[in-house]
């Protein structure tokens, strides 16, 4: 009996693959239009992209064209071609700003970029794309039942770029022992993180790191220039303890800072002698 249904089966594969690439080979519009159809209701998406993408240009500009657009994206989505389905998502809902569809094709090509998006070290393209497309969502919808699954999808793009934003902060600190030019970029990436991400959860390593590499700045200095970044250094520690007055640096910062006074008391000395 097993066997009997494994070949009854196997004969209706067979039969309706055969029919399928009738259809695409020599089919009519109409044929490769209900085909797709059919292809795509059955979950066969990449079958389905084939049809479609042979009828879209005769389909231009009629009825059935919304419903062609809004396929190829899901479509897309479902063969896990993020990128492309996040784009055309996005123009189903450019071309069919009524449609009953359009908040779910909004939502949807969001979420397409959020997938595309790779790990936080890599080309943040899709993560751009991802946290435009979310805060439009969430700017247009104030009401959708989808608010708070785009909010967390939101919150993990901005934290992703904040992520990759620290990291190479972080990797001009740790170049800069061979390459002291370093030492001035860290100190601009991290006020550059401080400034765009006010929220950040990195906040009080960032202003550890940017008091720690203006102090190696400021030691490391000609004469000339040390008195100057000395004070800046000052100031970078003195922004993380307003901020952080029972920081977890506590000891560090203390040995740090009495170094710069060491060195300011120095620089006065040599101001001193200079004029005696």
């Amino acid at each position: 009996m097993n066997r009997k249904i494994y070949f009854v089966l196997t004969l209706l594969v067979l039969v309706s693959c055969g029919e399928y690439q009738k259809v695409l080979n020599r089919g009519t519009i109409e044929e490769q239009y209900k085909m797709a159809v059919k292809m795509y209701e059955a979950k066969k998406y990449s079958k389905a992209l084939r049809l479609f993408e042979k009828i879209t240009p005769a389909y231009r500009n009629k009825p059935q064209m919304e419903r062609i657009q809004y396929m190829v994206a899901n479509s897309n989505f479902n063969e896990k071609n993020y990128s492309i389905a996040g784009y055309y998502f996005n123009r189903f809902s450019q071309n069919y700003p009524k449609s009953s569809k359009k908040e779910e094709a909004d939502f949807l090509s969001a979420l397409s970029y959020y997938k595309a998006a790779p790990v936080y070290s890599k080309d943040p393209t899709d993560t751009n794309k991802a946290i435009e497309s979310f805060q439009s969502f969430i700017d247009a919808y104030p009401d959708s039942p989808r608010l708070s699954e785009a909010n967390k999808y939101y919150n993990e793009l901005q934290y992703k770029l904040e992520t990759k934003a620290f990291e190479i902060a972080k990797g001009y600190y740790r170049t800069a022992q061979t390459d002291p030019r370093n030492y001035r970029a860290a100190i601009t990436a991290f006020d550059n993180l401080l400034t765009d991400y006010l929220g950040t959860r990195y906040k009080e390593e960032a202003l550890f790191l940017r008091f720690k590499a203006a102090h190696d700045l400021a030691v490391k200095s000609k004469v000339r220039r040390k008195e100057e970044r000395i004070k800046s250094a000052l100031k970078a520690y003195e922004k993380l303890k307003r901020n952080f007055p029972e920081t977890k640096y506590g000891k560090e910062t203390e040995v740090m800072v009495s170094t710069l006074n060491t060195e300011q008391k120095k620089i006065e000395q040599l101001i001193v002698n200079s004029k005696s």
